[in-house]
């Protein structure tokens, strides 16, 4: 039996950060296993979902941007049918080569322009649509000291219509995650993400409640990943709020990477995640939902 919740975990949490524990816990619905043979399938670290719960956008560690739409049964998804698969391309209009294609954190605009955030090289890029060049957005000084493999995981668009991202680790086990937004042609640092435990963001979105949804997962050793959503308040520049909406047992997913957050015709919130499966036999990609009554 799947469980999203483990009462001892979340007491000991309480207990050492004062975090609040919503009152809605995060309920699980299901599970699909996502397989297909092509090489560059896999290694799937964002997710973008469309607010209707019926396309989605992921993108992967080598550098794939795949586009489909959900098969649905109740509510629950049954299957997978891809509407396009493009090879990501780099400013010169050419498919990306190793060193380039680490992409990690995805979001899309209203519009459908698309931005990725990269970790290998430490980088944010804009492309038109899934087909076209790349479009470079300006680094902001902090990028280039990131430690590699552990950068800019996690990208999402907010109210504001600005971009906010941060890094997977912050260089300190007590010290927290500077969030990087891009407004106006520029970036700043408006403020931290606490960090609290072992577990890194991997994932973020902004949520139809304005909230701002983080991704966050540590492997527990032999006995598999754990998994955590905090949710917060996001005013100006200013950080409140947090809330713990999902916590897993570990060995409960895969490696949940990518979020999304939309609302169902029911108006719950629900929560979309995508494992990065590494590309080793012994992970598997899934697509994992939770949702939020409130």
């Amino acid at each position: 039996m799947r469980t999203s919740f483990n009462l001892t975990l979340v007491v000991v949490w309480i207990a050492i950060s004062g975090t609040h524990v919503s009152a809605q816990q995060a309920q699980y619905i299901s599970s699909y296993t996502w397989t297909d043979p092509n090489d560059q399938f896999g290694g799937f670290s964002g997710l973008e979902v469309s607010s209707d719960g019926t396309q989605f956008t992921v993108i992967g560690d080598r550098g794939v941007i795949i586009q489909g739409r959900f098969n649905r049964a109740a509510g629950e998804i049954t299957g997978i049918s891809i509407t396009s698969e493009n090879m990501l391309k780099n400013p010169g209009n050419v498919p990306l080569n190793e060193d380039e294609a680490d992409a990690e954190g995805l979001a899309i605009t209203a519009g459908g322009r698309i931005y990725i955030s990269f970790e290998l090289l430490h980088r944010v890029w804009t492309y038109r649509d899934a087909n076209s060049e790349a479009a470079w957005l300006q680094h902001h000084p902090d990028f280039k000291k990131m430690q590699i493999n552990s950068s800019l995981e996690a990208l999402a668009i907010g109210p504001d219509n600005a971009l906010y991202t941060l890094p997977e680790r912050s260089g300190g086990k007590t010290k927290p995650f500077p969030v990087y937004r891009f407004k106006d042609s520029k970036w700043s640092v408006p403020f931290h993400i606490p960090r609290h435990g072992s577990f890194l963001p991997v994932g973020a979105d902004f949520g139809p409640d304005g909230k701002l949804y983080i991704l966050e997962r540590y492997l527990a050793g032999v006995f598999g990943f754990v998994t955590r959503v905090r949710r917060f308040t996001v005013s100006a520049d200013t950080l409140s709020e947090e809330e713990l909406v999902l916590q897993t047992t570990a060995d409960t997913h895969d490696n949940l990477e990518g979020l999304a957050i939309w609302r169902d015709i029911h108006g719950d919130i629900r929560l979309t995640m995508i494992s990065d499966d590494n590309f080793q036999f012994f992970q598997r990609t899934e697509f994992v939902e939770y949702r939020l009554q409130e």
